[in-house]
């Protein structure tokens, strides 16, 4: 689950890479120029620091699961985070998490909770069981085939969007009133494909967007 969010954020962490690198590069303004300069942005230094522990809190959240994509990126001195929440909590705890640390003026939360839908959790019960149960993507989970699938009071109650399969899930997978996303990285993209098919013979879906990434594959347009 860890390693998952540290490449979905990968576009972000580039981001403020970049930023740091331009600041080191530009020729060094006029001392009042530079003050002015450093009310709206972080140095190179801080720009850092400020990433790494953006990626760590994220990380720590106990309830980010294997139905939740969380990505952030740098506006000024603001975090902006993105991405698709299983539970309205998983919000409210990245933004709570980021407003903390030092040095963050603001936090923009465009992160999207998705709905409480029965029908979105039989298609994540189905995306998941195809997905992890496929004998080539097995590789990208932690846990054994059918672990975290058994029947819970929460499951029973709320559905799987209350008691999510735990443990590390490199394939992410959002539902969205019916309409799947994959996202997260995988090895290479043959195993990005067999995702998608099985994603994509699930009863129930709508559409599958296949957003998973792999080592040298261009940057996909949105």
């Amino acid at each position: 689950m860890k390693k998952i969010l540290l490449w979905t954020m990968t576009a972000a962490l580039c981001a403020g890479q970049g930023i740091v690198a331009q600041q080191k590069a530009a020729t060094a303004p006029a001392p009042q120029q530079q003050m002015e300069y450093n009310q709206k942005t972080w140095s190179p230094e801080d720009a850092q620091r400020i990433v790494q522990q953006v990626r760590h809190e994220l990380l720590s959240l106990t309830n980010y699961g294997v139905f939740d994509s969380l990505s952030f990126s740098i506006q000024g001195k603001s975090i902006v985070l993105r991405g698709y929440a299983s539970r309205p909590t998983l919000k409210s705890d990245a933004e709570r998490a980021v407003k903390k640390i030092q040095g963050v003026a603001s936090v923009v939360n465009q992160i999207k909770v998705l709905p409480n839908s029965p029908f979105d959790d039989r298609i994540r019960v189905g995306v998941y069981t195809r997905i992890y149960g496929n004998a080539a993507l097995r590789k990208y989970t932690g846990s054994p085939v059918g672990f975290g699938m058994f029947p819970s009071v929460a499951r029973a109650a709320g559905g799987i969007t209350q008691d999510p399969p735990q443990g590390y899930h490199a394939i992410h997978i959002i539902v969205n009133n019916g309409h799947v996303i994959l996202t997260g990285v995988v090895n290479n993209e043959s195993d990005a494909n067999i995702a998608f098919m099985q994603a994509n013979s699930t009863p129930g879906a709508f559409s599958v967007d296949n957003d998973l990434m792999w080592p040298g594959a261009a940057p996909k347009e949105k």
